[in-house]
């Protein structure tokens, strides 16, 4: 057990310092100049765009060889310093994803996890109902085949533009000040239900597709026909094949969870949503180097997590992987 997760632990550092190092290259090799992208945005003489350009160069410490920007990176990495953003200048990076983050956790925890336990609930129902299957599981492929953006956009067009139901765009009214009164989180869950809504339609029926064709697929294996065979009570061949179908819905969901600090880009651009997929977009159209590393730090380390996390989870809830490991320990 010890080497197991001694070999683990290296493999997650080895492949930690790759996806850094890649993050830290990606805005590099990107066209443009993000300092040129800063100073277009003020109206300057020549000569002092020049001095300013030259400024903010050296105090980006962009004028470094690409040797010691990169050596810098990583101790500024150390130190908890992710640079200062040029798309929000002056402020720094790891305020911003700070502030964005609290979003994505509201929005995506409860549409993954709810999308999941509906899902499976609904495909384990349905592969062993006919009708059901027959009827209205179509619907979850023509829900999972269908974009985020599209749904996101029809659902903006019919209860929001339509019917006017919904606000169209925001995490909150303009008005509004962030406080943790019943005002606003009454505005806010007001303006989350349409971006909630096209995520958890999306993930609900892609959820329960996989887990009716996993449970059918139990149900026909040699073990399940062994048990009926042995007189076993269809109820309890059922829950063995529940148990073996939930494993890799469970790798889907711990990677699904990996993915939250990325936000949902596409839904966020829809309702103008601000969370880190939002933050991403203007990052990358505004060339801000600094923005994009710490987004994606931030996803990099989040991933990792969450694949450890698939690995401890499969040890305790899969007993083959136990028996195996003490097996090669032995």
């Amino acid at each position: 057990m010890k080497q197991y997760f001694t070999r683990k632990l290296f493999i997650y550092l080895l492949t930690f310092f790759i996806a850094v190092t890649i993050d830290w290259l990606i805005p590099r090799f990107m066209p443009g100049n993000p300092v040129q992208v800063l100073l277009a945005r003020a109206s300057l003489h020549a000569e002092a765009a020049k001095e300013m350009y030259s400024y903010y160069t050296k105090a980006f410490g962009l004028d470094l060889p690409l040797w010691k920007q990169y050596l810098n990176f990583w101790i500024a990495i150390f130190h908890g310093d992710l640079g200062t953003s040029i798309l929000l200048f002056p402020q720094p990076v790891i305020k911003i994803i700070i502030r964005a983050v609290p979003y994505d956790i509201f929005l995506l925890l409860p549409s993954i996890l709810l999308s999941w336990f509906a899902g499976n609930k609904f495909g384990a129902f349905a592969a062993r109902t006919k009708w059901l299957d027959n009827t209205v599981l179509p619907i979850g492929y023509i829900l999972t085949a269908t974009p985020y953006m599209w749904l996101a956009i029809l659902l903006g067009w019919v209860l929001a533009m339509v019917f006017p139901i919904f606000p169209l765009a925001y995490a909150s009214s303009p008005a509004m000040k962030l406080s943790f009164s019943w005002i606003f989180i009454g505005d806010y869950l007001w303006h989350w239900i349409l971006p909630f809504s096209s995520l958890f339609l999306v993930m609900f029926g892609g959820w329960a597709i996989g887990m009716r064709n996993m449970i059918i697929y139990e149900l026909e294996a040699d073990y399940s026909h062994y048990l009926e065979a042995l007189g076993a009570p269809r109820k309890l061949v059922r829950r063995y094949a529940f148990r073996n179908a939930i494993l890799p819905q469970v790798t889907g969901l711990a990677l699904q969870l990996g993915i939250i600090m990325a936000g949902a880009l596409v839904t966020e651009v829809v309702f103008s949503y601000p969370g880190i997929g939002y933050l991403i977009l203007g990052a990358i159209q505004n060339q801000d180097f600094f923005l994009i590393q710490g987004c994606f730090l931030f996803i990099i380390i989040e991933v990792l997590i969450a694949n450890f996390l698939i690995d401890v989870l499969y040890i305790i809830i899969d007993p083959r992987i136990r028996i195996g490991m003490g097996g090669k320990s032995a």
